[in-house]
């Protein structure tokens, strides 16, 4: 097998330079030493290096539902950043369950270099554990009601509610209904309470039947959806707080027969890459994951390049309104 010499032989540098590039420094052969790397199928050694350096080249991202397309875009974000400075991810599913996520980060703590995690909710104690110790952590799109020394990244989730109320009412609509996720994680509580001040500024009650709790799942937004068909007095629109809940609102409205938009507008927080693709194409508020996964990474980076104790960090990320087909003016009341 090649050994660290022989790549130094190879690309014409010091073994050095070749320690400095598989450590995810920038070296000015780089480029020939990475060719070097593949072509003689190297492949150092990870416990020694680790040894050496105390450092394990590895990043730990938590996220709370691996199959929400949402958090794949912000794997990637993250992973477009880490690689090239030579960090491989570590990457755990919470499965929004905390016994789950303290055993990932009870996993990860020893054997990572720095954590990139999505908080199950707000007062997360297992998270706050880590909160002055030497492992680097950023939270990504949840973050925590105490304040901490921990980067974050999150979306403008209140100005997504209100450009979802104003696309809304400006078709209209004044009889709106939201299906929202868990008040105890931050995207929930500030995505309804930023429902609840946009239907006020509009001068709109939102009726308690109206207003229906999910839990960014896929089968509580088909609960939800069913149980606001249900009502004497139907919505004639309903903004949905999350990609997957609005998968499962709009399963329940094609069992229910129920047209979109024609009988009832419906759009949603967070895009899909196939919502073009519906029938009919489903209008969203959008942001960029995947540009939200990499500002984390550069972050996480910093910490770990620069200065640990430099002050908490905070990005938010702009979201837009995607108008697509799903929503349009109402045509009539809905009443059963």
């Amino acid at each position: 097998m090649a050994n660290i010499q022989d790549v130094a032989r190879a690309a014409g540098v010091s073994t050095a330079s070749v320690s400095r590039f598989l450590s995810g420094k920038t070296v000015r052969s780089g480029e020939a030493i990475g060719r070097a790397v593949r072509e003689l199928g190297y492949s150092p050694s990870v416990v020694a290096r680790t040894l050496k350096s105390g450092r394990h080249d590895s990043l730990g991202v938590i996220v709370p539902d691996i199959t929400n397309p949402f958090f794949a875009g912000l794997v990637k974000g993250i992973d477009d950043v880490a690689r090239p400075a030579g960090f491989q991810l570590i990457l755990g599913n919470s499965d929004e369950d905390p016994e789950q996520e303290n055993s990932l980060l009870e996993s990860f703590v020893p054997r990572t270099d720095g954590i990139i995690i999505a908080p199950l909710v707000e007062e997360d104690r297992s998270v706050l554990g880590l909160d002055g110790q030497s492992l680097p952590v950023v939270l990504v799109d949840r973050q925590l009601s105490i304040e901490t020394g921990f980067d974050r990244v999150v979306a403008d989730n209140v100005a997504g509610s209100r450009l979802a109320v104003d696309h809304l009412t400006s078709l209209g609509h004044s009889a709106i209904a939201f299906i929202s996720g868990p008040p105890t994680s931050s995207p929930g509580r500030s995505r309804r309470d930023g429902f609840l001040r946009s239907m006020s500024a509009h001068g709109l009650a939102v009726r308690d039947d109206y207003l229906r709790l999910g839990d960014f799942r896929e089968e509580s937004g088909f609960h939800g959806m069913r149980a606001l068909w249900s009502l004497t007095d139907r919505p004639t629109a309903v903004f949905v707080a999350n990609n997957l809940m609005a998968i499962g609102a709009l399963k329940a409205l094609n069992d229910l027969g129920v047209r979109v938009p024609e009988d009832v507008s419906v759009i949603s927080f967070d895009d899909l890459s196939f919502a073009s693709l519906l029938n009919p194409p489903l209008t969203v508020i959008g942001r960029d994951e995947r540009e939200q996964g990499r500002i984390a990474a550069r972050l996480l980076l910093r910490r770990l390049t620069g200065d640990p104790a430099a002050p908490a960090e905070k990005v938010t990320v702009p979201v837009e309104l995607v108008i697509r087909r799903s929503t349009s003016s109402p045509r009539s009341p809905n009443r059963k």
